[in-house]
C-alpha cells in the first residue's frame, strides 16, 4: 500500500471509529454512571478497552471475509438493514441499559452492548481497511481516547442531567 493510501486510509478508518462510536459513548456512560470516582474512570476505560479489543478481533475477521466478492455483496446488504432498521426506529433505545453498581458488572454491560451494536462499525471499518490489520488496529487506538473522553463527558451531563436519561 502507498504511504498516502495508507494515510488516507488511516484517517478514514479513524474518523469512521468516531462517528460510528457515539452510540458506545453512550453505552459505556449509561453502564458506569452509578459507580463512584476511580471505580466510574476504571469502568470507563475497562469497558471500552475490551470492547475495543473485541472490535478488533471481529474486524479482522470481517476484513478476511470481505475479501471474497460474494460476501462482500452480503456485508453491504447487512449494513443496509441495519440502515433502514435505525431509521425506522426499531432498534431498543438505550435508555434500557441497565446502570450496574459493581466495576465488572459495569464492565461486562459495556463489552456485552459493544458485541451486539457494533456490527455496522466493524463492516464499515473492515471495508476501508482494504485488508490491512495495521490500519485497522492504529485507527481504532487513535479513536480509543475519544470514546473515553466522551464517555466520561456524557456520564458528567446525565449526572447533572438526571432528566436526560
Amino acid at each position: 500500500m502507498e504511504p498516502m493510501s495508507f494515510g488516507m486510509s488511516l484517517v478514514e478508518i479513524t474518523w469512521l471509529n468516531v462517528l460510528l462510536s457515539g452510540d458506545n459513548a453512550l453505552v459505556i456512560a449509561l453502564a458506569c454512571r452509578r459507580l463512584e470516582g476511580r471505580q466510574r474512570r476504571l469502568g470507563i476505560i475497562f469497558g471500552a478497552g475490551a470492547a475495543v479489543l473485541l472490535r478488533i478481533v471481529f474486524t479482522a475477521g470481517v476484513t478476511f471475509i470481505l475479501r471474497f466478492p460474494f460476501l462482500r455483496a452480503g456485508g453491504a446488504v447487512l449494513l443496509l438493514w441495519i440502515a433502514v432498521k435505525l431509521l425506522l426506529g426499531e432498534e431498543g433505545g438505550d435508555d434500557s441499559v441497565a446502570a450496574p453498581n459493581s466495576l465488572w458488572k459495569a464492565v461486562w454491560t459495556v463489552v456485552v452492548a459493544d458485541v451486539v451494536m457494533s456490527l455496522d462499525n466493524v463492516l464499515a471499518i473492515a471495508a476501508a481497511a482494504h485488508g490491512s490489520t495495521l490500519l485497522i488496529v492504529i485507527g481504532l487506538a487513535i479513536s480509543v481516547p475519544i470514546v473515553v473522553m466522551s464517555s466520561t463527558l456524557i456520564v458528567t451531563i446525565l449526572n447533572r442531567l438526571p432528566i436526560l436519561i
